[in-house]
């Protein structure tokens, strides 16, 4: 898990039960609460899952096509029709343009940010980044992300697990975490749980989330007992404004051992083959598995990353970063894996009864340059992009703003992340005005300045 620097108090180091990390929880002594939103939508998203597709995807290539404009910005793909009459996605997602009805697609959306970490915590958390630019590393100032607030502003009532974030961080070559991603100035009582694992492996083995060799419940259940006492005592000789927060940490760490339901959410080979064979064997695809068995296990808020393939770190086109052979890239690697999780998905959890009350969101950091470069790539480019949303009364087959002919600017509703943010939280339960305090105690709002698309809430 990706730690505070702010935080110069870290008793983990003091005593390690069972290799278990700290998990995020709420603060309710810290938050002022306020009148909940008496709107049909308010609240609509018992749950959330959030596909990120890092590197930055296409628009082109996926949910924005300009059949129209000349092959230099086109691409080499056709646009194909979808079950909206009308409305075209690209020919690489078939199975998602089939389930183009119950989908809201945002053509419009704009950062004007071209750097991965600075644009990416600006959709990340709804917040403007004071730098624009590439290679910021994450810190203790860093505002917390919309997966950080809602697990701690609305925690799971049936999970230790209100916010997840698999099965990787976000980095930029280098292993620079971007900003963003955690709780940030909030502290470490905020962070969303980091599930580190790859969910295609044989036999899913998650640090930190399973009793060491030798460790029984009942050793375990001792230890709990044990750091109780000494928490007691520590307490009583320091007076130190962490030590409440590790200990609330330490307690939901022993919640999720002796969760039967949570820990069975996590064995993933509980899936039947046919299941695993749906969504795809790939890590992106079984993450996006895991996502759906932690939401139905209780889970407020999953956030899947893209992870990165092997050598990732020295290649010119790691994730959906297609400088390079954009198109080939798109075809053979990065659409079809994410056409059929996606779709999978968004089928099964219809079939479970779950669609209704879980919101899906479908973004990256930013989209592509719409002109194809030497390389046969396409560049940074936040100025216009796509997002996906789908589930949790989500009005389906409807296109929200437009990108100009050649998907380059916004030519109609301009939607920025503080508006993205301020439309998930008020689905989730959130006021997107809600204040809360921070840890001097100076108001806070979970969004300064956005508005919820009207065209999603209906407000």
């Amino acid at each position: 898990m990706f730690y505070s620097k702010s935080a110069p108090l870290n008793r983990r180091e003091w005593l390690r039960v069972g290799g278990l990390g700290a998990l995020g929880l709420s603060l309710p002594s810290v938050l002022k609460a306020r009148p909940a939103s008496k709107d049909a939508t308010f609240g609509k998203a018992k749950s959330c899952i959030v596909l990120f597709l890092s590197g930055g995807p296409p628009q082109h290539e996926t949910f924005d096509p300009k059949p129209d404009a000349p092959l230099e910005i086109r691409g080499d793909f056709k646009a194909i029709p979808t079950s909206v009459p009308g409305v075209q996605f690209s020919e690489v997602l078939p199975r998602t343009a089939r389930l183009a009805h119950r989908m809201s697609v945002i053509r419009s959306m704009t950062t004007g940010i071209n750097a991965h970490s600075t644009s990416g915590a600006f959709m990340l958390t709804g917040y403007e980044p004071l730098s624009k630019a590439e290679n910021v590393p994450a810190g203790g100032n860093d505002w917390p992300s919309i997966a950080a607030a809602v697990g701690a502003l609305k925690p799971s009532e049936r999970s230790p697990l209100s916010s997840v974030v698999l099965p990787e961080w976000i980095e930029n070559n280098g292993h620079i975490v971007w900003p963003g991603q955690n709780g940030g100035f909030m502290g470490s009582a905020w962070h969303p749980q980091m599930i580190k694992c790859d969910p295609a492996a044989q036999r899913l083995r998650i640090e930190g989330m399973s009793l060491v060799e030798g460790m029984t419940e009942m050793r375990f259940s001792e230890r709990g007992g044990l750091l109780r006492q000494m928490d007691a005592r520590f307490r009583a000789a320091v007076a130190n404004p962490h030590i409440d927060e590790t200990d609330a940490m330490h307690q939901r760490a022993f919640d999720l051992i002796h969760s039967e339901a949570s820990r069975a959410a996590l064995e993933i080979e509980r899936e039947p083959a046919a299941m695993r064979d749906r969504y795809g064997r790939g890590k992106f695809g079984q993450s996006v598995l895991l996502a759906r068995r932690l939401v139905e296990a209780g889970t407020r808020l999953v956030q899947v990353n893209w992870a990165r393939e092997p050598a990732d770190q020295n290649a010119g086109s790691p994730l959906w970063d297609t400088h390079q052979r954009n198109a080939q890239r798109v075809r053979e690697v990065l659409a079809p894996q994410f056409d059929q999780a996606y779709a999978a998905l968004i089928e099964d959890l219809q079939s479970r009864g779950l669609l209704d009350e879980t919101l899906v969101v479908v973004m990256g950091e930013f989209g592509r340059s719409p002109t194809i470069n030497k390389s046969g790539g396409r560049d940074h480019w936040g100025n216009v992009f796509s997002v996906a949303l789908a589930g949790a009364g989500v009005p389906g087959g409807q296109i929200i703003g437009a990108s100009d002919k050649i998907g380059a600017y916004p030519s109609d509703r301009p939607v920025r992340p503080p508006d993205l943010a301020a439309t998930l939280f008020h689905l989730l339960g959130i006021h997107p005005h809600h204040e809360f305090l921070d840890p001097i105690q100076r108001p806070r709002l979970v969004t300064d300045s956005g508005v919820p698309l009207r065209e999603i809430t209906g407000i």
